[in-house]
C-alpha cells in the first residue's frame, strides 16, 4: 500500500486520480464533479495498491468522506470505499498544456494508467475529465495526424 498526494473521485464507476501541487485546484475540481454525479473517494491524500493488476484507491481512515472546500472549510459527503483507477489527472497551468498532445501513461503500483493533463479551472474541466474517462474505458482515443509525428499524409478519400 503506498499513499499518495492526490484527491480521488469515481466518475461513472471508474476512478480519477486527480493530482496537483498544494492550492492547484484537485478540491475544486473534485467538487465540480461530485456535483455532476462524482463521488468522492478521498481528498488530498489517496492509499493506492496494485489488486491483481488492477490500480485500487481508498481514502486514509481518518479522512474518509471528508472534502476540504475552500471558504467554507471540511464537509463530510456521500463517498465511496474504494475504486479502480482508470484516468490521472494531472493538474497542469492551461500555458503548458499541448492542444493535442499525445496520449500519456503513467505506471503507479506496477499498473500503467492513462494521464490527461489539465488546466482545472477551465470551464469545460469537469466534462473533459468524464470524457476522458469514458474514450479510456471505450478505447475511443484518436491519435492526431500532425506533421512531424510519423503519420503519413494519405489524405481522406474525400477529393
Amino acid at each position: 500500500m503506498e499513499n499518495i498526494h492526490a484527491t480521488c473521485v469515481c466518475v461513472d464507476g471508474d476512478g480519477v486520480l486527480i493530482r496537483g501541487r498544494p492550492g492547484a485546484g484537485k478540491s475544486d475540481l473534485a467538487l465540480r464533479l461530485i456535483d455532476g454525479g462524482a463521488k468522492l473517494v478521498s481528498d488530498d491524500y489517496t492509499e493506492i495498491n496494485n489488486d491483481d493488476g488492477n490500480l485500487m484507491a481508498h481514502a486514509p481512515g481518518t479522512i474518509s468522506g471528508l472534502i476540504e472546500v475552500r471558504a467554507l472549510g471540511v464537509v463530510r459527503v456521500g463517498a465511496k470505499k474504494y475504486t479502480n483507477i482508470r484516468l490521472i489527472v494531472e493538474l497542469t497551468p492551461r500555458d503548458q498544456i499541448e492542444r493535442l498532445p499525445e496520449r500519456l501513461n503513467e505506471t503507479l503500483a506496477g499498473v500503467s494508467v492513462a494521464v490527461l493533463k489539465l488546466d482545472p479551472f477551465d470551464a469545460s474541466a469537469p466534462a473533459k475529465v468524464r470524457l476522458a474517462v469514458r474514450a479510456t474505458r471505450e478505447n475511443l482515443w484518436v491519435e492526431p495526424e500532425m506533421p512531424g509525428r510519423g503519420k503519413t499524409d494519405e489524405g481522406t478519400g474525400d477529393e
